[in-house]
């Protein structure tokens, strides 16, 4: 099956080109993948941040009911799976699932053991390294951000909310959000560089193919008819021309068979000669 010229010049070929391609779209849509995901999480931070600062006032003034009306009013947003507010200690103070409430918080699951790995918690972490990806018990892919909710001049000289300016963090933002769209556009992302791909394949395979019977396979087989023609005794002057190489070849084989005519030509008159001679002899 590949034993034949065309065979041995397309296959290679079309397999370099395939593992080209591959490579290429696996490290464009690897790429890809981790700006979506990197832009998902600052944009979420970004939102964690934004809780924060519009629970700020409920907190300084130690407004329970208005701030727990905000994380269940943000709570109940499409696409929020979560949103929690726990003490230093680790106990929910607040959250959009009520039975969550006064419960403590795991420090060993993921988004709390980045600060709590060593013997002191971490301060401050970067965005990456407080972003978390999970499944819930919705069964929902989930990715949370956990927010520290640093103390400032405002809290430490609060009149009506005091901490002590040497406690850096109050506590945490947890947030959650679906996702199912970040799951989805990577999804249509994979399937559209799998087009792509097969795409570039088919125009690249089909125009290498294209080239090489054009320029190479073509000519190879007027030469191999030209071949055949000197070989039946045929002295054909109008040979393959267009390629160097091949006229070079058909020139060879035509100069080759002449020769050969030649000889053949020489051979019979000198057998004639001698058959002469011998009836002269006799």
């Amino acid at each position: 099956m590949f034993n034949n010229f065309v065979s041995k010049a397309i296959v290679p070929v079309a397999l370099s080109i395939t593992g080209f391609v591959v490579i290429c779209s696996i490290v464009l849509c690897s790429s890809i993948k981790e700006d979506l995901l990197k832009t998902t999480v600052q944009q979420e931070t970004n939102l964690a941040a934004t809780v924060i600062s519009a629970t700020r006032y409920t907190m300084m003034t130690d407004d329970r009911k208005s701030l727990n009306y905000i994380i269940n009013s943000i709570g109940d947003q499409k696409g929020v799976e979560h949103l929690r507010i726990f003490n230093k200690e680790g106990v929910i103070m607040f959250s959009s699932t009520p039975e969550e409430l006064n419960q403590v918080v795991n420090k060993t699951t993921a988004g709390c053991i980045e600060c709590h790995s060593g013997s002191e918690p971490s301060v401050r972490l970067g965005s990456m390294e407080l972003a978390r990806r999970f499944v819930n018990a919705d069964n929902h892919n989930v990715l949370a951000i956990t927010a520290p909710i640093y103390n400032d001049a405002l809290c430490s000289a609060g009149d009506c909310h005091f901490h002590p300016a040497e406690k850096k963090v109050l506590g945490t933002l947890d947030i959650g959000l679906s996702t199912a769209s970040l799951d989805s556009n990577l999804q249509a992302l994979h399937w559209k560089m799998v087009s792509f791909c097969v795409m570039i394949l088919i125009l690249s395979v089909g125009g290498v193919s294209a080239l090489l019977k054009r320029n190479l396979l073509t000519p190879i087989n007027q030469l191999m008819d030209y071949v055949k023609k000197l070989s039946g005794g045929e002295m054909d002057n109008d040979f393959p021309k267009g390629i160097s190489e091949i006229e070079t070849l058909s020139q060879i084989y035509l100069d080759m068979a002449r020769e050969k005519q030649l000889t053949e030509t020489r051979l019979i008159k000198i057998q004639k000669t001698d058959n002469i001679n011998k009836g002269e002899d006799e």
